[in-house]
């Protein structure tokens, strides 16, 4: 039998990858002072519409519930938590949330993302301000720096400051092709230059007038080198992304660079937007957020502003996997074995006294053969070895599985004993 496609079953190994980046994630969390939540994984069409429209329909699994309603699984937290916010009035702002779970995407399944794949999230509502795009921005850079990654770059960009290019070039205010066009730089970053250009002189813009913008959505640096390769005058928003250039150095955060290609894909966006990149992965964005206003306001509150960062934890694994930095500490743990039948249930009362000490211990429940056991018990840390000879003693057997050395030791002793060996 096969799985629906786009689907994966998540092995030992990689779920433990996963906890460890959520318990990092929650460690970070409350250094910061974000609420941990979970949103609803189920939500209306009608709210995920407000702000995306029907075309969302192409991106997300979406069907109608025993009551005919018209109901769709989450592709993010964003939207359930901005949500949230929007029905809870007398929410406390600013008010910080943070989230880590699952999602789903009908998405053309690709390296590091299924269908299903994981996202940690946190957000800001409240009051507009530099310090809360600086929040969001120093949260991260400081998870990547927690679970151990180096040449990490975090890209920095204003959508108000393309659109005023975009605006220029194409000598447009259309909506719908301020939109369009900054799909195409998004892309810049995933296709060949000539494919994009082919793809949109189909849609009926102009392939000059593209190259334009694409051109300038490769210049990036620090603001100095920006402002040496163009003249950023003509530009909305500059000085906004200086000031949180400024802000973000003032926080001892200095992995960051001015990016003029980073414009993320989704249409909420309305001003600061970054991504997470690491220089030596081919991965594309490990992470990626910014300020969503529009968002807010769509459904239903023009009074709260709103920034957001999220990322993706299965493309992290790769990258961690790349840089060998998923180094999985296992729980030092015990087995315990027993010689025969007679000894099986001194064995159970044993491994049961084990693990009321909050030590880890396996044992045999099917009554395999002590050879078998053994066989089972190889990767453990410890193997107790329950025997009638050594039990009339009141001892048993402690065997250090990596190198071999057994000692005889009273029951007593083990009880009180092995959690300082093992540690």
């Amino acid at each position: 039998m096969e799985l629906p496609r786009g689907m994966k079953d998540f092995e030992p190994e990689e779920l433990a990858k996963i906890e460890l980046i959520r318990e990092k994630f929650l460690e970070t969390t409350k250094l910061f002072g974000f609420q941990f939540m979970e949103p609803s994984p189920i939500e209306s069409m009608e709210t995920l519409e407000a702000k995306s429209g029907p075309g969302i329909r192409d991106e997300i699994y979406f069907f109608k519930d025993k009551g005919d309603r018209d109901i769709a699984l989450r592709f993010d937290f964003t939207v359930g938590l901005t949500r949230y916010v929007v029905s809870h009035k007398s929410l406390k702002l600013p008010a910080k949330f943070s989230s880590f779970g699952g999602v789903w995407r009908y998405d053309e399944p690709q390296k590091g993302r299924y269908r299903f794949f994981h996202q940690w999230n946190i957000e800001i509502f409240g009051r507009p301000t530099i310090e809360s795009e600086c929040e969001v921005i120093e949260f991260t850079s400081q998870l990547f720096d927690t679970l151990g990654f180096s040449n990490i770059v975090i890209d920095l960009n204003h959508r108000a400051l393309v659109e005023s290019y975009i605006k220029k070039i194409f000598g447009s205010t259309d909506h719908t092709l301020i939109l369009d066009i900054f799909r195409a730089v998004d892309k810049i970053q995933k296709k060949p230059k000539n494919e994009i250009i082919s793809e949109y002189e189909k849609k009926g813009h102009s392939p000059e007038k593209l190259e334009t913008i694409l051109e300038f959505s490769k210049i990036h640096g620090t603001p100095e080198e920006v402002e040496q390769a163009f003249d950023v005058s003509q530009l909305d928003a500059w000085d906004e992304l200086k000031q949180l250039w400024s802000a973000l150095n003032n926080r001892d955060v200095h992995n960051i660079r001015i990016n003029f290609g980073v414009v993320r894909g989704l249409d909420y966006y309305s001003g600061m937007v970054f991504e997470v990149y690491h220089t030596n992965s081919d991965l594309g964005a490990l992470a990626g957020g910014g300020r969503y206003d529009s968002l807010t306001k769509a459904l239903g509150r023009d009074d709260v502003g709103a920034t957001g960062v999220a990322g993706g934890v299965e493309r992290m694994i790769l990258v961690m996997d790349e840089q060998e930095l998923a180094r999985i500490e296992h729980v030092p743990q015990v087995s315990v074995v027993y010689v025969n039948e007679e000894m099986q249930k001194v064995a159970m009362n044993l491994a049961s006294k084990l693990r009321q000490k909050e030590i880890p211990t396996d044992i045999d429940v099917v009554g395999k053969s002590l050879s078998k056991q053994m066989e089972y018990a190889a990767d453990s840390t410890y193997t107790i070895i329950v025997g009638p000879k050594e039990y009339a003693e009141d001892c048993v057997i402690l065997r250090n599985m990596k190198d071999g050395k057994e000692n005889k030791i009273p029951i007593d002793n083990l009880l009180a004993s092995l959690k300082s060996i093992l540690s």
